[in-house]
């Protein structure tokens, strides 16, 4: 059976599929998207049962379609973020397979495009843009071995506390995820302990603005692609429970152990590093420089926004900052579960092309592939800070259509009938 032939071959169907299909859409560009398993799915699957999205809505949303029936100031549960990408292919009539895994991709010889065999037979694409992001496989340090009598699992497969044995809990990461699981955790009454490293710590809200307004207005959405090998720093912001700062003093306040970053495990005991007034300080600094940004923001353009001095204030250092936890026995603490808050790691071995440097990163510019015809859609600051974020991905998704655009135009200059009669340049 001959391979079914299409012009642009989109790999997932999350946020970042949606958003090149509307652009290629808009295009002309022929296309098909082609999903595992359901649109979204792992807003629905792969996220605690709690999840809000970590912006408002009037903010993590595409420009053409507002959430039904929440206010543009909420934060929108999981399940209705999902819903809403289902409802938005519909209304664009995005070409999407659902049910469909792409295996592998490989260049043709010969002539442009690739070969994409899938489990539903093999389509040859002159582009095929890869819409996975970088987030596909949870890591777990190998640190406390599985027989250490604790369920260890990765904050991908936490749902809700019931789900962990009785007990106290240690959760490994402090930034978006581990922090909103370790104080659910704690408001379900666990005893609670949080290992901390370097974060940055941005107000959820400064004089009646969110801090998506903030980082707009300032540039910092904008902000360029980090230089190479620069030090990734997680963010803490929650949009659980109305949406709040993350203040790590006030969840020690509350009953929470914080410790540094966990560093090795022997004999049943966790050690932790000395570093967790330093990370706090940086947090603090993080936090209290955008709030001067804010501020000189709202001098500079008179803005009429009430001032909040009682923003500025840091509550004292609780004693498990003042004097360390280094070493924690999970027997003698009673924890009979780890939380691994400790992101993901990227998988492209089923991209059988030359695209890749020696750590197996994409090598691209703003997602264009070095490899001709291929493109990325969704890695971090893939052309700015918010490039991993819903709108982010959509205004990349909309430069990637144009360059596959411009490559289109170019390959039809030798269908000019004018050069194919002539042999000479049209006038």
């Amino acid at each position: 059976m001959p391979p079914e032939m299409i012009d642009t071959l989109v790999v997932g169907a999350g946020q970042a599929g949606i958003a090149m299909s509307e652009h290629l859409g808009k295009c002309g560009i022929p296309h098909v998207v082609l999903e595992r398993h359901r649109i979204a799915e792992r807003w629905r699957s792969e996220r605690w049962d709690s999840l809000v999205a970590n912006g408002p809505a009037w903010h993590d949303r595409f420009p053409g379609m507002e959430f039904p029936d929440v206010h543009p100031d909420d934060f929108v549960p999981k399940e209705k973020v999902a819903d809403y990408f289902v409802a938005y292919a519909e209304m664009i009539r995005a070409p999407i397979r659902v049910g469909v895994e792409v295996q592998k991709v490989r260049r043709l010889m010969g002539r442009p495009g690739f070969s994409v065999e899938t489990s539903h037979g093999t389509i040859e694409a002159t582009n095929v843009v890869v819409a996975t992001g970088a987030f596909h496989h949870p890591v777990i340090p190998g640190l406390v071995p599985h027989d250490a009598g604790v369920l260890q699992l990765h904050s991908n497969r936490y749902r809700n506390p019931a789900q962990l044995p009785e007990g106290a809990v240690l959760v490994v990461g402090a930034g978006s995820s581990g922090g909103q699981i370790a104080d659910e955790l704690l408001r379900a009454g666990r005893r609670t302990y949080l290992s901390v490293g370097p974060h940055a710590r941005p107000p959820r809200a400064y004089r009646q603005r969110d801090c998506c307004w903030w980082l707009g207005v300032l540039g910092k959405w904008d902000a360029a692609a980090p230089t190479p090998g620069a030090r990734h720093v997680t963010i803490a912001v929650s949009g659980a429970n109305g949406g709040h700062t993350v203040d790590f003093r006030r969840y020690a306040a509350r009953g929470m152990t914080l410790l540094g970053m966990t560093r090795s495990y022997k004999d049943g005991t966790v050690f932790f590093s000395p570093d967790l007034a330093d990370n706090l300080a940086r947090g603090d600094a993080d936090y209290r420089a955008l709030l001067d940004e804010a501020d000189a923001y709202a001098a500079r353009n008179g803005l009429d926004l009430p001032e909040e001095p009682g923003a500025r204030l840091i509550d004292p250092d609780p004693p498990c900052v003042t004097h360390p936890i280094l070493e924690l026995n999970l027997r003698d603490a009673g924890i009979t579960s780890i939380v691994w808050a400790t992101g993901y790691t990227f998988d492209y071995g089923w991209l059988e092309v030359d695209a890749f440097d020696e750590e197996g990163k994409p090598r691209h510019q703003r997602g264009v592939s070095i490899e001709q015809g291929l493109h990325f859609l969704g890695l971090p600051w893939q052309s700015r800070r918010g490039s991993s974020f819903i709108w982010g991905v959509w205004h990349d998704a909309r430069y990637l259509a144009e360059q596959i655009s411009i490559q289109r135009s170019y390959r039809t200059y030798n269908d000019d009938p004018r050069r194919a009669r002539t042999g000479a340049r049209p006038k």
